[in-house]
C-alpha cells in the first residue's frame, strides 16, 4: 500500500514538475476540440401529429372496407418521402434557394430523406418528424426550415389523399366510359347485323335465338320428357296390375270374410302406394293375409250378395291420374319431336345460314354481357368515387400542428465542451507524466534504491536565492493565470451557446 502511495506522489510530482507542458497540451487539445464542436451545426426538430379516421359504414356498404383504406394510407405514408415529394418540399422552402444544379438537388433530396420520419404511433395516429441542420443557415433559420418541412409534408399528405384520390377516380371513370362507348357501338353493329339476317331468313328468327341453339334446347328437353314418360308408364303398369288383383265388389255382410278381404287389400294397396317394395316385411304379411282371406270371401260370394269394394274404387282414381300424366307427356314428346324435325330440316336445307345465325347470336350475346358488366362497374365506381371524395372516406385531422423548435436536439454542445475540457486536462497531465517517464529522474530516494539496488544515505534539498524564488513565484502566477484563462474560455463558450439558444427562442 505504501508503494502505491509513493508511486501516486511521484506521478503527481512529475506532472507538477512539468506543469507548463501539461498546460500547453491542455490548451492545444481544448482549442482544437472546441473548434471542432463549434463547426458542428445545431439540429432543430419539428414534430407534428395527424389523425386519420378510417370508420365509415356507408363506405363499407359499397365495397370500401377498412383494409382498403389502410392500404391507401400505407401507400401514402410510403410515398410521402419519395424523391418527387421531397423535391416539392425543397422547392417550397428555403432549402431550394441555394440549389442551382440537378446534382445539388439530388444531394439535397438524399439528405432530406434521412432527416424525415413518418411513424404510425397508433392505429389512426401518425407522427411526422422533420430535422434541419444545414450548416449554411443560422440557428433561427434551421428552426424555421424544420417547421416548414413538417408543414409541407402535411400539405402533400392532404393533396395525395384527397386530390389524388379524386384525380385517380376521374381518370378511371373516363377510361371506363371510353370502353363503354366502344362496346355500345359494337353492340349496335351486332344488333344491326342480326336484324338484317332475320329479314333475309325469317324462319331462323324465332325469339332471337339461333336454330342450332333452339335445336340443342329441344333435344335436351326431349331427353327429360322421355325419362318422365318412362317413369309414368311404369307407374301406370304397376297400378293396372294392382287393379287386376282387386275385386270390384265384396259379398256378404260388412263384417264377414269379404269385408276383411277388402280391408286387407286396402291396406296392401296403401303400402304399395307409399312406395314399399314387394320384399318389405309389412307387404309380405299383408299379401299373405289377402291370400288367406280369398277362399272364405269366394265362399261368401258363391252363397250370393255383395257390396262395392272401396279399394277398387281408390285404385281406379289413381289409375286415371296416372293415365292423364302419361297422355300429357306423350303429347309433349310429340310436339318436341315435331319441333326437332323442323329445326333439323332447316339446318339441313341451309347449313351456311344456320352457322351464320349461330355466329351472329353468339357474338351478340358476348358483346351484350360485356356491355352490361361494364355498365354495372361504372355505376359502382361512380358511387365509390362520390363516397371517397364527397364524404371523404379517409377523414384527415391535424392533432398537433408542426412545432417551431426552441432549442436544438443535437448536438449537446455544453456536454461536448465540458468533455473537451476534461479531455484536454487529461491529455496535458498524460503528456507531463509520459515525459517524466522518458527521462531518467527519480522523485524519491526509495525509487532510486529500488532501481539501483544500492542503499541511499540521504537526499539534498534545493536551496534557492531570493531572486530565484521571486522568478518561480512569478512563473507560478503566470501558470495559474493560464489555467484560469482556460477555464474562463470554457465558461465564455458556454455563455455564447446559451445566448444563441435564447436568440432562437
Amino acid at each position: 500500500m505504501g508503494s502505491i502511495y509513493e508511486e501516486a506522489l511521484a506521478a503527481i510530482h512529475s506532472v507538477w514538475h512539468r506543469k507548463w507542458l501539461a498546460l500547453a497540451v491542455a490548451w492545444a487539445v481544448c482549442l482544437l476540440g472546441w473548434l471542432v464542436v463549434a463547426l458542428i451545426p445545431n439540429s432543430y426538430e419539428s414534430q407534428a401529429r395527424i389523425f386519420i379516421q378510417l370508420d365509415d359504414p356507408l363506405a363499407q356498404q359499397v365495397g370500401i372496407d377498412v383494409n382498403d383504406r389502410k392500404r391507401d394510407i400505407e401507400r401514402i405514408r410510403q410515398t410521402l418521402t419519395s424523391a418527387m415529394n421531397l423535391e416539392k418540399v425543397i422547392r417550397a422552402t428555403e432549402l431550394g434557394d441555394r440549389i442551382e444544379s440537378p446534382k445539388a438537388m439530388e444531394a439535397a433530396v438524399l439528405k432530406l430523406a434521412d432527416n424525415i420520419k413518418v411513424v404510425n404511433e397508433q392505429e389512426n395516429l401518425f407522427a411526422i418528424t422533420a430535422l434541419s441542420n444545414n450548416s449554411s443557415f443560422s440557428d433561427a433559420e434551421n428552426a424555421k426550415v424544420a417547421q416548414q418541412i413538417a408543414q409541407k409534408l402535411i400539405d402533400i399528405f392532404k393533396e395525395e389523399n384527397l386530390s389524388g384520390n379524386r384525380g385517380d377516380m376521374v381518370e378511371t371513370l373516363d377510361f371506363v366510359n371510353g370502353q363503354l362507348a366502344s362496346r355500345e357501338k359494337e353492340l349496335e353493329n351486332a344488333e344491326q347485323r342480326r336484324r338484317v339476317f332475320e329479314q333475309a331468313h325469317p324462319e331462323m328468327a324465332q325469339g332471337g335465338a339461333s336454330s342450332s341453339a333452339r335445336l340443342d334446347s329441344a333435344r335436351s328437353e326431349m331427353r327429360g320428357v322421355e325419362a318422365d314418360l318412362v317413369a309414368a308408364q311404369s307407374a301406370l303398369a304397376a297400378m293396372n296390375g294392382q287393379l287386376a288383383g282387386t275385386p270390384r265388389s265384396l259379398a256378404g255382410a260388412a263384417g264377414g270374410a269379404s269385408s276383411s278381404l277388402a280391408t286387407a287389400q286396402a291396406n296392401l294397396a296403401a303400402m304399395r302406394a307409399r312406395g314399399l317394395t314387394e320384399n318389405h316385411p309389412d307387404v309380405i304379411a299383408a299379401r299373405n293375409q289377402v291370400a288367406a282371406l280369398k277362399a272364405p270371401a269366394a265362399q261368401e260370394a258363391a252363397s250370393g250378395g255383395g257390396v262395392p269394394n272401396p279399394a277398387y274404387s281408390s285404385l281406379e282414381s289413381l289409375k286415371a291420374d296416372r293415365e292423364a300424366t302419361v297422355q300429357s307427356l306423350t303429347a309433349r314428346r310429340a310436339g318436341l319431336q315435331a319441333e326437332i324435325a323442323q329445326l333439323t330440316a332447316i339446318a339441313f336445307d341451309n347449313p351456311e345460314a344456320a352457322a351464320q345465325a349461330q355466329k351472329i347470336n353468339r357474338d351478340y350475346d358476348v358483346l351484350k354481357e360485356q356491355y352490361d358488366k361494364l355498365l354495372q362497374d361504372r355505376e359502382e365506381l361512380r358511387l365509390r368515387g362520390e363516397i371517397k371524395t364527397e364524404r371523404e372516406a379517409v377523414k384527415f385531422e391535424v392533432v398537433d400542428p408542426p412545432t417551431t423548435p426552441r432549442s436544438p436536439v443535437a448536438p449537446n454542445r455544453p456536454l461536448l465542451l465540458l468533455g473537451v475540457l476534461l479531455a484536454g486536462l487529461a491529455a496535458g497531465a498524460g503528456a507531463a507524466f509520459g515525459m517524466g517517464k522518458l527521462r531518467s529522474t527519480f522523485a524519491t530516494t526509495a525509487g532510486l534504491e529500488r532501481t539501483t539496488g544500492l542503499p541511499v544515505l540521504g537526499a539534498i534539498s534545493q536551496n534557492l536565492t531570493d531572486g530565484a524564488r521571486r522568478l518561480r513565484a512569478r512563473r507560478l502566477k503566470l501558470w495559474y493565470g493560464g489555467t484560469v484563462a482556460l477555464g474562463g474560455l470554457f465558461v465564455l463558450l458556454l455563455a455564447v451557446e446559451f445566448i444563441q439558444r435564447g436568440m432562437v427562442a
